[in-house]
């Protein structure tokens, strides 16, 4: 029974799985006919879609074929029309051109002709001339050649007697020209120069704090006096001047020396013979020092180059040199400074005028220890130290002790001339040079309208305020024009006055 269970049951199972295979079976063959139903769809599809793709870009295709076309139509009949304007251009040129050619042809033609006409003229005339001449011949009894001798011999002594009047003429007329501008030339110098003059005496004043300071510095018996006397060079006058002790002394170097000796003892208080040596040695040797560094300070002023130190010391003992009131020093910058301009006026080399001009008075700083005049004493010196031939003329010329070859010793003269008797320079003229001033601002305050007026630049500049509400823009030319009249009527000066007028409107209002 067992068995046949057994049996039974394995038949049971094959069939049930021989039906589940067969189901199995029909289900795959339906899932792969709905399959092959769908593919066919899909590519039904597809096919469709391409071939809707297709008619597309055929379309497209034909579409920019056809805009491509009827671009390249466009610009080939662009091109069409510009060949044609091109070729009506050329045509017409061509045209233009053979007229021309007809012109110059015709030109041509017409001077050949004109040619022949004057060729046959000239022989004409070469016959009339040359019977003429065959006539003048027999009139006269001359040939050609003695014709142009005695014609040539005439003309040659009347251009002889022309010549000299000419030159006469010129010559004059450059005399005048030379004056003229050489007073230019020193006025113009003269107005760019304004140097500082200092004006000294031969004496000087050392302040004491006290009257009992007199009976120290005089000492017992006067021996201090004595040794401060004995070591300067230097006179002490001791009188009753309170609180005051005169120094006098004719070099100006040595009075220094002895004023700053006496201000030092003075204020150290201990005044014997051996403190005073020390202090007056001390002077010294500062006043050694001031000298060669206004000595240098004077040839960089000049900018003069390469001068000897020995001429450099000796220039800076100008410093406390002086004629008639005017600091020698500041004279000597003055003159190579005037020198520099003219010679620059002239379109010169400045170089050796400045240098001779800046040592022309160095010989007064010896003056006082070399017998002879500073000119000598100067010229001696210069050619010590080797100075140029031209400088040393120049300086041995400008008083007129020899007569100048150069133009650097006519310059200097111009130049030395003009420092020493310009207004202001020297103290001789010091109140005509300060009236000449206060008569300017007269003569400018007179006008109306004037509000105030100052002479400045040594009185070649007159810089004048007028009333805005009297003057105004249009009136200040004329203005300026008669104040100028006036001044060249009523004055006498250097150079030129310049007129500076200077009108100020102002509007004032307050916020509150």
């Amino acid at each position: 029974m067992a068995i046949l269970f057994a049996v039974l049951a394995i038949l049971l199972c094959a069939i049930l799985f021989f039906c589940i295979m067969v189901y199995r079976k029909k289900i795959g063959q339906d899932v792969l006919t709905s399959a092959e139903k769908e593919a066919e769809i899909i590519i039904k599809a597809a096919k469709d879609s391409v071939e809707s793709q297709k008619k597309e870009i055929v379309l497209e295709g034909k579409e920019e074929v056809h805009k491509f076309r009827m671009d390249a139509e466009k610009e080939i009949s662009n091109m069409r029309r510009d060949i044609q304007h091109q070729e009506r251009r050329i045509q017409q040129k061509e045209e233009n051109i053979d007229k021309k050619i007809e012109n110059l042809e015709r030109k041509e033609n017409f001077l050949k002709g004109k040619e022949k006409e004057i060729a046959d003229k000239i022989k004409e005339i070469e016959t009339i001339k040359k019977s003429q001449f065959d006539m003048l011949e027999k009139i006269s009894g001359f040939t050609v050649k003695q014709a142009k001798d005695y014609l040539l011999k005439g003309l040659d002594q009347e251009l002889t007697h022309e010549k000299a009047l000419k030159i006469m003429a010129y010559e004059q007329e450059l005399k005048d020209e030379c004056e003229v501008k050489a007073r230019n030339i020193l006025s113009i110098a003269i107005q760019r120069c304004a140097a500082d003059h200092v004006s000294e005496a031969v004496v000087s004043v050392v302040s004491l704090p006290n009257d009992d300071m007199k009976g120290r510095i005089i000492g017992r018996e006067g021996r201090n006096i004595r040794s401060i006397e004995n070591l300067t060079g230097v006179d002490l006058i001791i009188d009753d001047t309170p609180e005051a002790i005169t120094l006098s002394a004719f070099d100006p170097v040595r009075r220094e020396i002895a004023r700053l000796a006496l201000e030092r003892l003075i204020a150290d208080g201990r005044i014997h013979p051996s403190k005073i040596e020390e202090m007056v040695e001390k002077a010294r040797s500062d006043v050694e020092k001031e000298i060669k560094q206004e000595g240098q300070n004077a040839v960089l002023e000049a900018k003069v180059n390469n001068l000897h130190p020995e001429l450099v010391k000796v220039l800076g003992r100008l410093k406390y040199r002086t004629s008639y009131g005017q600091n020698v020093l500041r004279h000597s910058i003055e003159v190579a400074n005037l020198c520099g301009m003219i010679t620059a006026e002239l379109g010169l080399d400045p170089t050796l005028a400045k240098r001779a001009g800046l040592l022309h008075d160095i010989g007064k700083a010896l003056d006082h220890e070399i017998e002879g005049s500073h000119v000598d004493i100067g010229v001696d010196l210069v050619k010590k130290y080797k100075e140029n031939e031209t400088v040393i003329h120049a300086i041995h010329a400008h008083h007129g002790d020899i007569e100048p070859r150069t133009v650097e010793a006519f310059i200097l003269q111009a130049a030395d001339a003009v420092s020493a008797a310009r207004p202001g320079a020297r103290r001789e003229n010091l109140e005509n040079y300060i009236r000449r001033l206060q008569k300017l601002e007269e003569v400018v305050s007179s006008f109306k309208g004037v509000e105030a007026c100052f002479a400045i630049q040594a009185g070649r500049e007159v810089r004048v305020m007028v009333k805005p509400e009297i003057i105004d823009d249009e009136k200040m030319i004329p203005l300026a024009r008669n104040m100028c009249r006036k001044i060249e009527s009523e004055l006498e000066y250097p150079g030129q006055v310049k007129i500076n007028i200077i009108r100020e409107s102002k509007a004032v209002e307050y916020a509150k």
